[in-house]
């Protein structure tokens, strides 16, 4: 046989890359179905490392898929059912065109569904897994359960995000495994723990739904995304409510009410109650040590015993923060967000009510003596009972993240609030960090601040005096100058007649130091080091190693370089404004004092 000639393009990365258009032909799909089966079945364009052997020579930048993904979809049974319904829309389409509508609407009626469970089960082995990727999950599902009928967003499907959400919120609140929470312009930051995994998910703020001018978002594809996620959730919801011995859907204990069967039918009625947050939840089992945590074993021949005491300090500190709100009673204004705080206060062992007439589920009236805490968002309210602290919504989030009751003094109607916090700061990772927050780290630096701010208040009170003083004074002054430079002339004479004395003495000290100088052995001085010419050395190094750096590398290490330059910018940026924010608030607290000064004088 002759020598086999190797064609080009036929090894190596232009064999293991294909084209999107390259991949619709092989699958003999549009390009609509081949988004969504990509979505669905979580498969991704991949970047390859030498793009002109990718793409077999050709310039420009294409979509490249991993040929291996591509046979993989292949074999997937969707691809049947995405066909069956290109074929029934063209059907429909010509139904229409003839104007056989009782024809078109017959074949609207017959359109295949697309079942997903078997998708969740192949991307999601284990339980763990799925938990690990829910993230993304909660956070679209929840934008989505606040949308209406919107264009590519059927109500249907907001319905449907918005009962699971509010499923995985009561198993929340049930296991209390909500941990931390931040208030932000983007919405309520929130995370809970699951079987040592955290999950992080923004819930979106309840403001009234603001229609797009232009279509910069393509619902279409988020649209497909929730699909699956909803299935996705559902499978969790049902394992998380197996594990808590909870019956799903949710069920209620013994709650009967008459008056509200009259007014709207039973569905509706168990649909409120479960959003409403506020009734514990039937369990299969009653089992009183099912919200308890399990001790930590302690093994002293294997692992770091520093770690293991951290891990104990850190459950004894989780073990606390499950019953923070336990005995105490809330009751929520008509001006609060309901939703979060319910969520909030339930998650940490709390009782929380409202007005009936705002929202089904209220448990007690608003003039019931046993309240503690009444959550209210305005400068002054009119009826206040004594029994009880009125407080902004703030104090509930800022107690959860320092894992106490703060103080409540701070949080006062028409009090100005302290900063709120965020607690997903990474301690590891270089960024600004604010001078609240470092104080709340380290509590020695409250002291500092507060001597501090004293000074300056201090340095301010003085100036303000000592220019008040010197108006007043200047009359004396000027009284008091003539006694001075007569009384000044005489003792300058007497200084000068004995300052030629001690002159001379020292002339003959500083000779015989001289002497026993030059009489003594000196010792040697240690050279000491630029620290100028070591720091120019130093770079002169780090520049070299740069270049010392692999071609294969360098694209990474530019990126990594160009990332730290953005936060250093970021973090001096932040320290400017509260600098600026800072000397503001200094410069506005003077002339108060000022004015109040003027106002006392006068």
């Amino acid at each position: 046989m002759g020598n086999l000639r190797k064609k080009k393009y036929g090894s190596g990365e232009a064999s293991q890359f294909i084209s999107r258009r390259g991949a619709l032909k092989k699958l003999q799909l549009s390009l609509k179905d081949f988004r969504k089966l990509c979505i669905l079945k979580g498969i991704y364009p991949r970047e390859p490392r030498n793009r002109k052997r990718a793409q077999k020579g050709q310039s420009g930048i294409k979509t490249l898929y991993h040929k291996k993904d591509i046979q993989f979809l292949l074999h997937e049974p969707i691809i049947w059912k995405l066909r069956d319904n290109a074929v029934l829309s063209k059907k429909i389409g010509k139904a229409k065109a003839v104007r056989d509508f009782k024809k078109a609407k017959r074949f609207m009626y017959n359109v295949p569904t697309l079942k997903l469970d078997h998708l969740v089960r192949e991307r999601y082995p284990t339980f763990i897994d799925a938990l690990r990727d829910l993230d993304d999950c909660l956070t679209l599902c929840f934008l989505f359960s606040t949308f209406p009928s919107i264009k590519h967003v059927p109500r249907h499907q907001s319905a449907l995000c918005r009962r699971l959400t509010v499923e995985f919120m009561h198993a929340v609140i049930e296991a209390k495994a909500l941990r931390k929470v931040f208030i932000s312009i983007k919405g309520y930051y929130y995370q809970a723990e699951f079987k040592g995994i955290t999950i992080n998910w923004i819930t979106p703020h309840h403001f009234g739904f603001q229609p797009q001018t232009k279509d910069e978002v393509d619902f279409k594809i988020m649209s497909t995304f929730v699909d699956f996620y909803t299935v996705m959730l559902g499978f969790i919801n049902f394992r998380l409510y197996h594990e808590l011995n909870l019956y799903y859907p949710p069920k209620f204990v013994g709650i009967t009410n008459d008056n509200d069967r009259e007014l709207v039918d039973e569905k509706a009625l168990v649909t409120e109650r479960v959003a409403a947050l506020n009734y514990p939840l039937c369990r299969t089992v009653t089992d009183d040590n099912s919200g308890e945590d399990i001790e930590i074993d302690s093994f002293p021949t294997e692992g770091d015993p520093e770690k293991i005491e951290q891990a104990k300090q850190e459950a004894e500190k989780v073990k606390k923060l499950k019953t923070l709100f336990k005995g105490l009673k809330f009751f929520l204004n008509r001006e609060v967000p309901r939703e979060p705080l319910v969520f909030l206060i339930r998650c940490f062992g709390g009782e929380v009510s409202w007005d009936k007439t705002l929202f089904v589920g209220s448990t007690f009236e608003e003039s019931d003596e046993t309240i503690t805490h009444q959550i209210v968002d305005r400068p002054s309210i009119d009826k206040q009972y004594i029994s009880r602290y009125y407080i902004q919504p703030q104090w509930v989030f800022d107690c959860v993240n320092a894992r106490e009751l703060l103080p409540v003094s701070k949080y006062f109607l028409g009090v100005i609030l302290p900063p709120h916090l965020s607690p997903f700061t990474d301690e590891t990772r270089e960024q600004y960090i604010p001078p609240e927050e470092k104080a709340l780290r380290d509590p020695s630096l409250v002291e500092t601040n507060k001597e501090a701010e004293n000074e300056s208040e201090s340095e301010a009170e003085s100036e303000e005096e000592s220019g008040i003083e010197d108006d007043e004074d200047e009359e004396d002054d000027s009284e008091d100058e003539d006694n001075e430079l007569n009384n000044t002339e005489a003792e300058e004479k007497a200084e000068h007649n004995e300052e030629d004395d001690e002159e001379v003495l020292d002339e003959k000290e500083k000779l015989r130091k001289q002497m026993i100088k030059k009489m003594k052995v000196q010792s040697g001085e240690v050279f000491k080091e630029n620290p100028w010419e070591q720091n120019r050395q130093e770079k002169q190094e780090y520049r070299l190693r740069e270049k010392m750096i692999n071609k294969k590398h360098r694209k990474l290490y530019k990126g990594i370089m160009e990332g730290r330059q953005e936060r250093a910018k970021e973090i001096w940026l932040l320290r400017k404004k509260r600098r600026l924010h800072d000397e503001q608030a200094k410069s506005e607290a003077k002339s108060k004092k000022k004015q109040k000064k003027v106002v006392q004088n006068e």
